[in-house]
């Protein structure tokens, strides 16, 4: 009896060749403009004590009360699959004392994450994201850095249909002034229990609500832009400065709040037009007082988190993708098992030299091998038989026009930089 296939869950979001090029190249191009400047590597766990996120993230969050996936481990300790990056990341900051060193802490990461959505085009349960930390000082140019990082990976992808939203969220001086008005004014609409529960949290939240009877009930709320101090306003005058100075285009959007309750100071969120309802491919802000919530010092911080999967898809709506597909320098046919031998050996030894080397496995006829090596893409090819061995050279095949040369088995890296 056949057994069932077993699938991947509903809403997970998985590559396979020849697309998974693709999903490699722009992970590499979002990560690239953060290595150039000077930004180091964070690898981090997939899960983590539940606390974290409930405490970093804001209990009135859709990605705390609703999204996140949470079990109990065999030790009865609650444990969360990560949501987002920037808990954990800070987390890691505090716990490895990071912050006690050279400032600022500047971290990339990338990874998979994990929300409980509803699955659609662009909303998965499992996505992937690069994110960006810039932890330990409070410098307007930084938040400026941050968001031309970004902007150059999009415009290095060769994207061209987006947009770039900004605000300020204030200090702690600044939301005190405004939830005064807010609270008051949502005292006068009539709002489900639910949408009240949360408000009394995080009355910002109403303004990150995607039911359009609350958007038109928000339309008259007092906008957190028109309370900011003098302090709050210089700083995001400042980076708006800089933005222009590095000829990056915005928007200024003051009802933008994000979905994580962290986030103060400088907001932002890059939008693309052909990705319908799921329009978002990156964005992130300033979280002063993290750091202080999850137990370490008062240190500001800001960053980004991108969504591969998105990008991606923008990318391919654009038609913007390079030909990804792997395609190696030589194809080896060997025929018979010392060939085989002679082949797994100068392989390694060009692999090592940095040459991409494919070998034809399987025992095929060498007719089927020489389809197999023009299917490949592969430069060149070269056929390893009993009389190859014997004299220590063979035909370099050129695939594009069938030309040959003859080349000494050890000279084959010579050979090949030659035609590079």
């Amino acid at each position: 009896m056949k057994r069932e296939q077993i699938q991947a869950p509903k809403g997970v979001s998985e590559y396979v060749p020849p697309r998974s090029a693709s999903f490699e190249w722009i992970r590499d191009q979002l990560i690239a403009p953060a290595k150039a400047a000077g930004y180091q590597l964070m690898e981090l766990p997939v899960f983590e004590d539940t606390n974290l996120f409930s405490r970093g993230v804001g209990e009135s969050t859709d990605v705390v009360s609703k999204e996140m996936y949470t079990f109990e481990d065999r030790g009865g300790r609650s444990i969360t699959l990560r949501p987002e990056g920037t808990a954990g990341v800070m987390r890691a900051v505090i716990e490895h004392s990071l912050d006690r060193g050279q400032l600022p802490v500047k971290v990339f990461y990338s990874g998979a994450y994990f929300r409980a959505e509803r699955p659609q085009a662009g909303r998965y349960r499992q996505f992937y994201q690069v994110g960006v930390e810039s932890i330990g000082l409070d410098d307007p140019a930084i938040d400026a850095e941050i968001i031309a990082l970004a902007d150059t990976a999009f415009k290095n992808i060769g994207l061209r249909k987006y947009r770039l939203e900004i605000t300020s969220l204030g200090d702690v001086q600044s939301r005190a002034a405004h939830k005064v008005d807010l609270v008051a004014f949502l005292k006068t609409l009539d709002l489900d229990e639910a949408t009240q529960a949360r408000a009394e949290i995080n009355p910002l939240r109403l303004f990150d609500d995607k039911r359009e009877e609350v958007r038109k009930k928000m339309l008259k709320a007092p906008l957190l832009m028109d309370y900011l101090s003098e302090t709050s306003r210089a700083n995001f005058s400042q980076v708006c400065s800089y933005l222009d100075a590095l000829g990056i285009t915005y928007t200024v959007n003051p009802r933008m709040v994000r979905g994580l309750d962290y986030y103060t100071g400088t907001t932002f969120e890059f939008i693309h037009e052909d990705l319908g309802a799921q329009s978002g491919i990156g964005g992130g802000g300033r979280y002063d007082g993290l750091m202080e919530t999850l137990g370490g010092a008062d240190l500001s911080g800001i960053g980004f988190g991108l969504g591969v999967d998105r990008i991606l898809l923008a990318a391919e709506a654009e038609g913007v993708l390079v030909e990804n597909q792997f395609a190696s320098d030589l194809f080896i046919i060997p025929l018979g098992h010392p060939a085989k031998e002679m082949a797994l050996s100068v392989a390694q030894n060009l692999r090592q030299s940095g040459f991409k080397v494919e070998i034809a496995f399987g025992d095929r006829a060498l007719k089927g091998a020489m389809k197999a090596a023009d299917k490949s893409g592969s430069a060149f090819a070269i056929v390893l038989g009993e009389s190859e061995l014997t004299s220590g050279a063979v035909e370099l095949k050129r695939m594009k026009d069938g030309e040959l040369s003859s080349v000494k088995i050890s000279d084959l890296g010579k050979a090949l930089s030659a035609h590079a």
